[in-house]
């Protein structure tokens, strides 16, 4: 199973991608993540993402391109793999589309979690985190026990620059504007399945489950 897992920031995709790495064993693929594994090894590439990723600054698709093939070489990909955060753009998704033909295989499906602006500002405004040891909270769905301190260590809670409402819909704003070229692209091509991320983490997987059945393999 070869998937790609669109979904602005705070759509629940690392949840998504978790029930399915439970159910069919293929590994969740974060671009972030596979950046940083390939500074921390030393890898070639890794050394050219280095000085780049601690300037701030965006990494050439090239060498995105060239760690994710790489990555989809490892073994623990041979049964698929769930790509996160790539591709971003239509030349990322072309470059996708050659990379898989190298490796002797093709996409299965491309999904989209939905979520309204207004619900995601809300999911990620709302979080705040503990400084000391890491613990998240948020200011509705999951208060610590006495308003802006961590119920572990007794610590003052934070919010981050990233999770400030400006930045959310700023974040939100540059998603749609790289993601909805994508999204027609591959509805073209009939890999796309559109799923309300609105609703239970459960609910929501019988959705997606329901997008990569067979039956649903000819049909956006």
């Amino acid at each position: 199973m070869k998937i790609v897992l669109l979904g602005p920031p705070g759509a629940g995709k690392g949840t998504q991608a978790k029930k399915l790495w439970d159910e069919f064993k293929i590994p969740q693929i974060s671009t972030g993540d596979i950046l940083r594994a390939a500074v921390q090894q030393g890898t070639q590439l890794g050394k050219r993402a280095q000085p780049l990723m601690k300037a701030g600054k965006l990494v050439p698709d090239d060498i995105v391109i060239g760690i994710v093939e790489q990555r989809l070489k490892q073994a623990d990909c041979s049964k698929g793999f769930v790509l996160d955060g790539f591709p971003r753009t239509i030349p990322q998704a072309e470059a996708l589309e050659k990379m898989l033909r190298r490796l002797g295989c093709k996409l299965d499906r491309v999904i989209s979690l939905e979520v309204p602006d207004d619900v995601l500002v809300e999911r990620i405004s709302g979080r705040r985190i503990c400084p000391t040891d890491g613990s998240v909270y948020h200011v509705l769905t999951n208060p610590p026990q006495r308003a802006g301190y961590c119920d572990k260590c007794g610590t003052g809670l934070i919010q981050r620059d990233d999770d400030k409402e400006e930045k959310v819909r700023e974040r939100l704003r540059v998603y749609a504007a790289q993601t909805e070229p994508l999204k027609a692209l591959y509805r073209k091509k009939g890999l796309l399945s559109e799923i309300n991320g609105v609703g239970s983490q459960d609910g929501i997987y019988v959705e997606i489950r329901r997008a990569l059945a067979p039956r649903n393999s000819a049909r956006a």
